[in-house]
């Protein structure tokens, strides 16, 4: 490895998220995670614990400012009746220091939960939104 520079340790301030190809230009911090599932598998006369790969689960969080009530606009229906919204999240973190940009397509998204009201005196308010996926694309990679 050749000399190391601090400078192009990416920085998340350059990260941007677009919902249903809408810019959410207020998003505070964003995470998406893979999980992998996995089975525990025995053997006798072996005293370890093997495991057998059964699949993955797809979770993360959105944490914006709170400037409108789209989230809401978004959801309120959809957890009423059952018919959840077809949501895809786009994800970019590209920082102009640093050796490229990375983007990943996060499709059939679900909103697992959202607040219809919160506050507190003298406090910035925020909007957060866990959501799970079951498919994703990297687009762009470092």
């Amino acid at each position: 490895m050749g000399q190391l520079n601090g400078n192009q340790v990416i920085s998340g301030t350059f990260g941007r998220i677009w919902v249903n190809n809408e810019l959410w230009a207020e998003c505070k911090s964003f995470e998406a995670k893979v999980s992998g599932d996995f089975e525990d598998v025995t053997f006798c006369g072996d005293l370890a614990t093997h495991n057998k790969y059964m699949g993955w689960t797809g979770e993360g969080t959105i944490v914006c400012h709170k400037i409108d009530s789209k989230l809401t606009k978004m959801l309120q229906a959809a957890f009423k009746t059952g018919k959840m919204p077809s949501i895809k999240i786009v994800a970019k973190l590209d920082d102009p220091a640093s050796y490229g940009a990375e983007r990943i397509e996060i499709l059939n998204v679900q909103f697992t939960e959202f607040m219809l009201m919160k506050f507190a005196s003298k406090e910035l308010q925020e909007v957060e939104a866990p959501f799970k996926f079951s498919d994703y694309n990297p687009i762009d990679l470092i």
